[in-house]
């Protein structure tokens, strides 16, 4: 704890010896009143902080980023205030420890001086515990008021049907790329629902509008291979077949239309694989 209590212990000193001049004293009391001073314009500072704290929701919504510069720079100087006083008051501590030794005082002699310094200390560094203890709060509302502001401006994220819905949507508006993008992410987020299949069969389709046949073909053996028992595993493999057409490979596009009427004879998919291999002969 800064030994502040030397400031009265000084002028007790100065007033019983006859050694100090008056000139001695009259500057122990100026340093004695700037200190006064400077303790008053931190309360006018803190009272200050404390209105600006107050404003309206509304005005902290409309004005938020300048209150905020203007909060942090308030309590900046606050802060530059205290660390002043505080080193006018270790240079005074320092100039009363020369006093004492120059004068010899006898000790106790002096005993209600620093008793009464060490009250007066005391209240000192409470107050400005204090303030710094308000400035902290301040900070702290800052910090909640500019999280509420971020956590408002995040969107919430889609849910699963959602996101497979919106992924149909841009793929009517023929977005091939977005829709893509969309259906990926709705099976990354989504692994085991219950439309996985149906999204990884949409992603072949973005590809065959495309008529980025190979990726096609790819696409859509993910939903034959990871999807067995889906309604869509009919759909995969008749688009598949029609995308080997596309790039020349018959033999395949038998080999997977055969291998349809096999697993699915009784799907819509397996009278349009007849009509296909019909065509092909």
């Amino acid at each position: 704890m800064i030994k502040i209590q030397h400031v009265v212990l000084l002028a007790g000193m100065i007033l019983f010896s006859g050694c100090a001049t008056q000139s001695a004293l009259d500057n122990v009391r100026n340093d004695i009143d700037n200190i006064k001073t400077r303790m008053y314009s931190v309360d006018k500072d803190v009272a200050a902080v404390r209105e600006d704290s107050k404003l309206s929701v509304v005005a902290v919504e409309k004005g938020f980023r300048s209150d905020v510069a203007a909060v942090r720079k308030m309590s900046a100087d606050t802060m530059a205030t205290i660390d002043s006083t505080k080193g006018e008051i270790r240079a005074l501590n320092g100039k009363l420890d020369d006093v004492y030794l120059s004068l010899k005082k006898p000790e106790e002699d002096l005993a209600r001086y620093r008793e009464d310094a060490d009250k007066r200390i005391i209240v000192l560094e409470d107050r400005i515990f204090k303030q710094q203890a308000e400035i902290d709060e301040l900070k702290k509302k800052i910090e909640e008021i500019i999280l509420a502001r971020k956590a408002e401006a995040t969107p919430a994220p889609l849910t699963g049907d959602a996101l497979y819905l919106k992924g149909l949507e841009t793929f009517k508006t023929g977005d091939m790329p977005a829709a893509r993008e969309q259906f990926t992410k709705f099976l990354e987020q989504n692994p085991q629902h219950e439309l996985a299949a149906n999204a990884q069969f949409w992603i072949g389709e973005t590809y065959y509008g495309e008529k980025s046949y190979e990726p096609a073909i790819l696409a859509y053996q993910e939903v034959i291979k990871n999807y067995p028992g889906k309604e869509k595993v009919a759909a995969a493999m008749l688009k598949q077949a029609m995308a080997f057409n596309e790039i020349n490979d018959g033999k395949s596009a038998k080999y997977v239309l055969k291998k349809l009427l096999e697993t699915f004879p009784k799907s819509e998919e397996a009278k349009r694989a007849k009509a296909l291999l019909k065509d092909a002969k």
